[in-house]
Protein backbone atom coordinates (compact mmCIF):
# COMPACT_ATOMS: atom_id res chain seq x y z
CA UNK A 1 0.00 0.00 0.00
CA UNK A 2 2.44 2.89 0.77
CA UNK A 3 4.99 1.69 -2.25
CA UNK A 4 1.82 2.62 -4.47
CA UNK A 5 1.16 5.69 -2.26
CA UNK A 6 4.40 7.10 -2.09
CA UNK A 7 5.05 6.35 -5.80
CA UNK A 8 2.03 8.33 -6.63
CA UNK A 9 3.41 11.40 -4.10
CA UNK A 10 6.25 11.74 -6.23
CA UNK A 11 4.23 11.77 -9.84
CA UNK A 12 1.43 13.54 -8.34
CA UNK A 13 3.32 16.18 -6.37
CA UNK A 14 7.28 16.38 -6.20
CA UNK A 15 7.70 15.86 -10.17
CA UNK A 16 5.10 18.96 -10.78
CA UNK A 17 6.53 21.21 -8.10
CA UNK A 18 9.65 21.29 -9.35
CA UNK A 19 9.16 21.22 -12.97
CA UNK A 20 7.33 24.34 -12.42
CA UNK A 21 10.58 25.71 -11.08
CA UNK A 22 11.81 25.71 -14.59
CA UNK A 23 13.45 29.13 -15.86
CA UNK A 24 12.86 29.35 -19.25
CA UNK A 25 14.20 33.39 -19.80
CA UNK A 26 17.25 32.28 -17.85
CA UNK A 27 17.71 28.81 -17.81
CA UNK A 28 17.99 26.35 -15.24
CA UNK A 29 16.01 26.69 -12.27
CA UNK A 30 14.69 29.38 -9.67
CA UNK A 31 17.09 29.65 -6.89
CA UNK A 32 14.16 30.16 -3.80
CA UNK A 33 11.06 30.16 -2.78
CA UNK A 34 9.83 31.33 0.71
CA UNK A 35 7.84 29.49 3.31
CA UNK A 36 4.83 31.92 1.86
CA UNK A 37 5.42 30.28 -1.54
CA UNK A 38 6.81 33.37 -2.90
CA UNK A 39 8.78 32.33 -5.95
CA UNK A 40 11.89 34.18 -5.99
CA UNK A 41 13.20 34.86 -9.76
CA UNK A 42 16.25 36.30 -9.01
CA UNK A 43 17.62 34.27 -6.34
CA UNK A 44 21.09 32.95 -6.07
CA UNK A 45 21.00 29.63 -8.07
CA UNK A 46 23.05 27.13 -6.10
CA UNK A 47 24.96 24.21 -7.82
CA UNK A 48 24.29 21.92 -5.50
CA UNK A 49 20.38 22.49 -6.07
CA UNK A 50 21.53 22.39 -10.12
CA UNK A 51 23.05 19.43 -9.68
CA UNK A 52 20.06 17.66 -7.51
CA UNK A 53 17.72 18.51 -9.86
CA UNK A 54 19.74 17.29 -12.74
CA UNK A 55 20.01 14.08 -11.03
CA UNK A 56 16.16 13.80 -10.14
CA UNK A 57 14.60 14.05 -13.38
CA UNK A 58 17.27 12.02 -14.75
CA UNK A 59 16.48 9.27 -12.37
CA UNK A 60 12.63 10.53 -12.68
CA UNK A 61 12.79 9.45 -16.47
CA UNK A 62 14.32 6.30 -15.70
CA UNK A 63 12.04 5.05 -12.46
CA UNK A 64 8.83 5.85 -13.51
CA UNK A 65 9.31 6.31 -17.52
CA UNK A 66 8.56 10.09 -17.25
CA UNK A 67 9.35 11.15 -20.88
CA UNK A 68 8.88 14.77 -20.17
CA UNK A 69 11.56 14.34 -17.29
CA UNK A 70 14.50 13.76 -19.75
CA UNK A 71 13.96 16.92 -21.42
CA UNK A 72 13.87 18.86 -17.60
CA UNK A 73 17.00 17.27 -17.17
CA UNK A 74 18.76 18.33 -20.04
CA UNK A 75 17.50 21.38 -19.51
CA UNK A 76 19.17 21.76 -15.97
CA UNK A 77 22.28 20.11 -17.90
CA UNK A 78 22.40 22.83 -20.30
CA UNK A 79 22.51 25.42 -17.94
CA UNK A 80 25.38 23.20 -15.36
CA UNK A 81 27.87 22.87 -18.74
CA UNK A 82 27.38 26.97 -19.85
CA UNK A 83 26.55 28.48 -15.91
CA UNK A 84 28.43 26.47 -13.51
CA UNK A 85 31.14 25.15 -15.29
CA UNK A 86 34.72 27.26 -14.71
CA UNK A 87 36.07 26.93 -18.31
CA UNK A 88 39.09 28.55 -17.64
CA UNK A 89 40.38 26.65 -13.91
CA UNK A 90 37.93 24.06 -13.91
CA UNK A 91 35.60 22.68 -11.53
CA UNK A 92 31.95 24.06 -10.75
CA UNK A 93 31.71 27.57 -9.19
CA UNK A 94 29.52 27.78 -5.48
CA UNK A 95 26.90 29.86 -7.20
CA UNK A 96 25.52 32.01 -10.11
CA UNK A 97 23.15 34.47 -10.33
CA UNK A 98 19.70 34.39 -11.59
CA UNK A 99 20.82 35.05 -14.74
CA UNK A 100 24.14 32.75 -14.74
CA UNK A 101 26.61 34.77 -13.99
CA UNK A 102 29.17 33.27 -10.86
CA UNK A 103 27.88 34.68 -7.94
CA UNK A 104 30.08 32.62 -5.59
CA UNK A 105 33.24 31.53 -7.82
CA UNK A 106 34.63 29.22 -4.66
CA UNK A 107 35.15 25.80 -5.75
CA UNK A 108 34.74 22.82 -2.99
CA UNK A 109 34.95 19.29 -3.24
CA UNK A 110 31.37 18.61 -1.96
CA UNK A 111 30.26 20.47 -4.56
CA UNK A 112 32.40 18.52 -7.44
CA UNK A 113 30.85 15.79 -5.88
CA UNK A 114 27.26 16.42 -6.80
CA UNK A 115 28.04 17.62 -10.20
CA UNK A 116 29.95 13.87 -10.67
CA UNK A 117 26.54 12.14 -8.68
CA UNK A 118 24.50 14.51 -11.67
CA UNK A 119 26.34 13.95 -14.64
CA UNK A 120 26.90 10.12 -14.54
CA UNK A 121 22.94 9.73 -13.97
CA UNK A 122 22.30 12.13 -16.70
CA UNK A 123 24.91 10.05 -19.23
CA UNK A 124 22.93 6.68 -18.07
CA UNK A 125 19.41 8.43 -18.83
CA UNK A 126 20.44 10.39 -22.07
CA UNK A 127 23.20 8.28 -23.69
CA UNK A 128 25.23 11.79 -23.83
CA UNK A 129 28.59 11.14 -24.04
CA UNK A 130 29.67 14.71 -23.54
CA UNK A 131 28.18 14.47 -19.87
CA UNK A 132 30.25 11.81 -19.13
CA UNK A 133 33.97 13.06 -20.15
CA UNK A 134 32.73 16.66 -17.74
CA UNK A 135 31.66 13.89 -15.05
CA UNK A 136 36.07 12.43 -15.69
CA UNK A 137 37.20 16.17 -15.97
CA UNK A 138 35.47 16.78 -12.46
CA UNK A 139 36.76 13.70 -10.97
CA UNK A 140 40.58 15.00 -12.41
CA UNK A 141 40.46 17.73 -10.75
CA UNK A 142 39.04 16.05 -7.15
CA UNK A 143 41.82 13.56 -7.19
CA UNK A 144 44.45 15.78 -8.31
CA UNK A 145 43.63 18.66 -6.11
CA UNK A 146 41.66 18.07 -3.20
CA UNK A 147 43.16 14.56 -2.23
CA UNK A 148 45.96 13.62 -0.29
CA UNK A 149 47.45 10.92 1.54
CA UNK A 150 44.86 10.79 4.51
CA UNK A 151 41.50 11.93 2.34
CA UNK A 152 39.95 15.29 0.88
CA UNK A 153 40.01 18.30 2.00
CA UNK A 154 37.13 20.98 1.32
CA UNK A 155 37.25 24.43 -0.04
CA UNK A 156 38.89 26.51 -2.32
CA UNK A 157 38.68 29.88 -4.27
CA UNK A 158 38.22 29.87 -8.03
CA UNK A 159 42.20 29.19 -8.79
CA UNK A 160 41.89 25.81 -6.59
CA UNK A 161 44.01 27.83 -3.53
CA UNK A 162 43.00 26.26 -0.15
CA UNK A 163 40.32 29.08 1.93
CA UNK A 164 39.15 27.79 5.24
CA UNK A 165 35.86 25.72 5.05
CA UNK A 166 32.98 27.63 6.61
CA UNK A 167 30.54 26.55 4.11
CA UNK A 168 30.40 22.55 5.08
CA UNK A 169 31.48 23.21 9.00
CA UNK A 170 28.84 23.72 11.55
CA UNK A 171 28.39 23.72 15.53
CA UNK A 172 30.91 26.04 16.18
CA UNK A 173 34.26 24.35 14.72
CA UNK A 174 36.16 24.38 11.81
CA UNK A 175 36.64 21.61 9.98
CA UNK A 176 39.52 20.34 7.83
CA UNK A 177 37.57 17.52 6.46
CA UNK A 178 33.98 16.64 7.11
CA UNK A 179 32.32 12.81 6.75
CA UNK A 180 29.52 14.43 4.64
CA UNK A 181 31.87 15.23 1.89
CA UNK A 182 33.76 11.98 1.83
CA UNK A 183 30.26 10.41 2.15
CA UNK A 184 28.98 12.02 -0.86
CA UNK A 185 32.29 11.71 -2.98
CA UNK A 186 31.84 8.20 -2.21
CA UNK A 187 27.63 8.24 -3.40
CA UNK A 188 28.99 9.78 -6.82
CA UNK A 189 31.99 7.53 -7.50
CA UNK A 190 29.74 4.85 -7.16
CA UNK A 191 27.10 6.28 -9.32
CA UNK A 192 30.12 6.59 -12.01
CA UNK A 193 31.15 2.97 -11.77
CA UNK A 194 27.82 2.35 -11.70
CA UNK A 195 27.37 3.54 -15.14
CA UNK A 196 30.62 3.13 -16.65
CA UNK A 197 32.68 -0.01 -14.38
CA UNK A 198 35.44 2.10 -14.61
CA UNK A 199 38.47 0.13 -12.50
CA UNK A 200 40.51 3.34 -11.29
CA UNK A 201 36.89 4.42 -9.53
CA UNK A 202 36.43 1.01 -8.22
CA UNK A 203 39.35 1.10 -6.44
CA UNK A 204 38.82 4.87 -5.17
CA UNK A 205 35.47 3.56 -3.84
CA UNK A 206 37.83 0.66 -1.82
CA UNK A 207 39.94 3.38 -0.44
CA UNK A 208 37.22 5.30 0.88
CA UNK A 209 35.38 2.88 2.34
CA UNK A 210 38.62 1.57 4.19
CA UNK A 211 38.66 5.54 5.26
CA UNK A 212 35.43 5.13 6.48
CA UNK A 213 36.00 1.58 8.44
CA UNK A 214 39.11 3.13 10.11
CA UNK A 215 39.13 6.46 10.68
CA UNK A 216 34.74 7.90 10.65
CA UNK A 217 33.38 5.37 12.39
CA UNK A 218 33.42 4.86 15.74
CA UNK A 219 33.13 1.32 16.92
CA UNK A 220 32.60 2.53 20.77
CA UNK A 221 29.95 5.14 20.13
CA UNK A 222 28.54 3.32 17.25
CA UNK A 223 28.41 6.30 15.11
CA UNK A 224 30.38 7.88 11.86
CA UNK A 225 32.07 11.39 13.68
CA UNK A 226 31.06 14.38 11.61
CA UNK A 227 34.09 17.17 12.33
CA UNK A 228 37.54 16.57 11.54
CA UNK A 229 41.08 18.05 11.62
CA UNK A 230 43.44 17.95 9.00
CA UNK A 231 44.81 14.30 10.77
CA UNK A 232 41.47 13.27 10.68
CA UNK A 233 41.13 13.73 14.99
CA UNK A 234 37.28 14.07 15.72
CA UNK A 235 36.88 18.36 16.57
CA UNK A 236 33.45 17.62 18.44
CA UNK A 237 31.13 15.27 20.55
CA UNK A 238 28.05 15.05 17.36
CA UNK A 239 25.88 12.51 16.48
CA UNK A 240 24.25 13.40 13.36
CA UNK A 241 21.54 11.37 12.89
CA UNK A 242 20.50 11.83 9.47
CA UNK A 243 23.90 11.19 8.15
CA UNK A 244 24.41 7.86 9.88
CA UNK A 245 21.43 6.49 8.28
CA UNK A 246 21.72 8.02 4.85
CA UNK A 247 25.07 7.02 5.48
CA UNK A 248 24.56 2.73 6.09
CA UNK A 249 22.28 2.40 3.00
CA UNK A 250 24.63 4.56 0.89
CA UNK A 251 27.13 2.65 2.28
CA UNK A 252 25.52 -1.11 1.60
CA UNK A 253 24.77 0.72 -2.25
CA UNK A 254 28.14 1.01 -3.03
CA UNK A 255 29.35 -2.06 -1.64
CA UNK A 256 26.74 -3.60 -4.00
CA UNK A 257 27.87 -1.76 -6.85
CA UNK A 258 31.53 -2.31 -6.57
CA UNK A 259 30.28 -6.24 -6.17
CA UNK A 260 33.97 -7.00 -3.55
CA UNK A 261 32.75 -10.07 -1.49
CA UNK A 262 35.88 -8.71 1.25
CA UNK A 263 34.44 -5.42 1.39
CA UNK A 264 30.45 -6.21 1.25
CA UNK A 265 31.30 -8.50 4.38
CA UNK A 266 33.76 -5.53 6.27
CA UNK A 267 31.11 -2.65 5.69
CA UNK A 268 27.98 -4.87 6.64
CA UNK A 269 29.34 -5.30 9.84
CA UNK A 270 29.39 -1.27 10.23
CA UNK A 271 26.12 -0.69 8.46
CA UNK A 272 23.97 -2.82 10.20
CA UNK A 273 25.68 -1.69 13.88
CA UNK A 274 24.64 2.14 12.33
CA UNK A 275 21.10 1.11 12.04
CA UNK A 276 20.81 0.01 15.04
CA UNK A 277 22.61 2.63 16.49
CA UNK A 278 20.29 4.95 14.91
CA UNK A 279 16.49 2.89 15.67
CA UNK A 280 17.86 2.81 19.34
CA UNK A 281 18.81 6.52 19.51
CA UNK A 282 16.75 8.52 17.34
CA UNK A 283 13.99 7.46 16.70
CA UNK A 284 11.12 8.02 18.78
CA UNK A 285 8.39 5.69 17.58
CA UNK A 286 6.97 8.36 15.10
CA UNK A 287 9.58 10.03 13.54
CA UNK A 288 13.97 10.61 13.24
CA UNK A 289 15.32 13.07 15.60
CA UNK A 290 17.78 15.70 14.07
CA UNK A 291 21.14 15.16 16.42
CA UNK A 292 22.75 15.01 19.56
CA UNK A 293 25.21 17.18 20.79
CA UNK A 294 27.64 16.87 23.47
CA UNK A 295 24.57 14.79 25.16
CA UNK A 296 22.04 17.58 24.06
CA UNK A 297 19.40 16.32 21.89
CA UNK A 298 17.93 18.44 19.29
CA UNK A 299 14.61 17.07 18.33
CA UNK A 300 13.49 19.40 15.65
CA UNK A 301 12.35 17.40 12.76
CA UNK A 302 13.98 18.08 8.90
CA UNK A 303 13.05 17.05 5.74
CA UNK A 304 15.80 15.28 4.27
CA UNK A 305 16.32 13.44 7.68
CA UNK A 306 12.91 11.54 7.74
CA UNK A 307 13.47 10.58 4.17
CA UNK A 308 16.47 9.68 4.82
CA UNK A 309 15.46 7.24 8.06
CA UNK A 310 12.32 5.35 5.42
CA UNK A 311 14.91 4.52 3.13
CA UNK A 312 17.28 3.51 5.64
CA UNK A 313 15.06 1.29 7.84
CA UNK A 314 13.64 -0.89 4.59
CA UNK A 315 17.45 -1.34 3.61
CA UNK A 316 18.33 -2.26 6.94
CA UNK A 317 15.12 -4.79 6.91
CA UNK A 318 16.39 -5.90 3.30
CA UNK A 319 19.49 -6.74 4.97
CA UNK A 320 18.25 -8.52 7.97
CA UNK A 321 14.77 -9.93 7.53
CA UNK A 322 14.44 -10.57 11.17
CA UNK A 323 14.31 -6.62 11.41
CA UNK A 324 10.04 -6.25 11.53
CA UNK A 325 10.93 -3.26 13.79
CA UNK A 326 12.61 -1.40 10.66
CA UNK A 327 9.67 -2.16 8.71
CA UNK A 328 7.38 -0.48 11.26
CA UNK A 329 9.72 2.78 12.24
CA UNK A 330 9.58 3.40 8.30
CA UNK A 331 6.12 2.38 8.36
CA UNK A 332 5.61 5.54 10.87
CA UNK A 333 8.01 7.78 10.04
CA UNK A 334 6.08 7.38 6.23
CA UNK A 335 3.01 8.32 7.93
CA UNK A 336 4.19 10.84 10.26
CA UNK A 337 5.97 12.41 6.67
CA UNK A 338 2.37 12.56 5.12
CA UNK A 339 0.46 14.31 7.86
CA UNK A 340 3.01 16.74 8.96
CA UNK A 341 6.74 16.86 6.73
CA UNK A 342 4.62 16.98 3.24
CA UNK A 343 3.35 20.47 2.95
CA UNK A 344 -0.57 20.33 1.26
CA UNK A 345 -0.86 23.94 0.48
CA UNK A 346 -1.39 24.48 -3.54
CA UNK A 347 1.66 24.85 -5.22
CA UNK A 348 3.98 23.63 -2.55
CA UNK A 349 6.32 20.20 -1.46
CA UNK A 350 7.41 19.16 1.97
CA UNK A 351 8.06 21.62 4.87
CA UNK A 352 11.57 22.25 5.33
CA UNK A 353 11.90 21.55 9.48
CA UNK A 354 8.57 21.29 11.92
CA UNK A 355 9.26 22.19 15.84
CA UNK A 356 9.16 18.69 17.80
CA UNK A 357 5.50 18.93 18.22
CA UNK A 358 5.32 18.77 14.22
CA UNK A 359 5.15 22.38 13.64
CA UNK A 360 6.34 24.33 10.56
CA UNK A 361 8.72 26.60 11.05
CA UNK A 362 8.14 29.66 9.33
CA UNK A 363 12.08 30.90 9.03
CA UNK A 364 12.69 28.05 6.66
CA UNK A 365 12.10 27.91 3.08
CA UNK A 366 10.32 25.76 0.55
CA UNK A 367 13.13 26.37 -2.16
CA UNK A 368 16.75 27.00 -1.23
CA UNK A 369 20.51 26.26 -2.07
CA UNK A 370 19.87 22.92 -0.05
CA UNK A 371 15.95 22.63 -0.03
CA UNK A 372 15.66 20.13 -3.12
CA UNK A 373 14.15 17.22 -4.53
CA UNK A 374 17.56 15.18 -3.51
CA UNK A 375 16.31 13.22 -0.56
CA UNK A 376 12.75 13.13 -0.45
CA UNK A 377 12.86 12.00 -4.59
CA UNK A 378 15.85 9.68 -3.68
CA UNK A 379 13.92 7.98 -1.17
CA UNK A 380 10.51 7.47 -3.43
CA UNK A 381 12.76 6.43 -6.28
CA UNK A 382 14.20 3.66 -3.85
CA UNK A 383 10.61 2.52 -2.34
CA UNK A 384 9.75 2.07 -5.93
CA UNK A 385 13.06 -0.01 -6.96
CA UNK A 386 12.79 -2.26 -3.82
CA UNK A 387 9.89 -2.96 -3.70
CA UNK A 388 9.46 -3.65 -0.38
CA UNK A 389 5.86 -3.30 1.25
CA UNK A 390 5.68 -1.54 4.22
Amino acid sequence: MRVEEIKQHLIKDILPFWKNLKDDRHGGFYGGMDYDLNLEKKAVKGCILNSRILWFFSNAYMTVNDEDSLLYAKHAYEFMKNAFLDKDYGGCYWSVSYDGKPEDDSKHTYNQSFAIYALSSYYKASGDEEALKLAYELVDRVEGVCKDDIGYLEAYDRRFKPVSNEKLSENGVMASRTMNTLLHIFEAYTELFRVDQNKDIGEKLRWILDIFANKVYNPHLRRLEVFFDYEMNSLIDLNSYGHDIEAAWLLDRGCEVLDDPEYTKKISKITKDLTDHIHQEAYDGKSLNNEKECGKLDDKKVWWVQAEAILGFLNGYQKDSSRKDYLEAAANIWDFTKKYMIDHRKGSEWFNELSPEGIPLKDKEIVGPWKCPYHNGRMCFEVITRSVEF
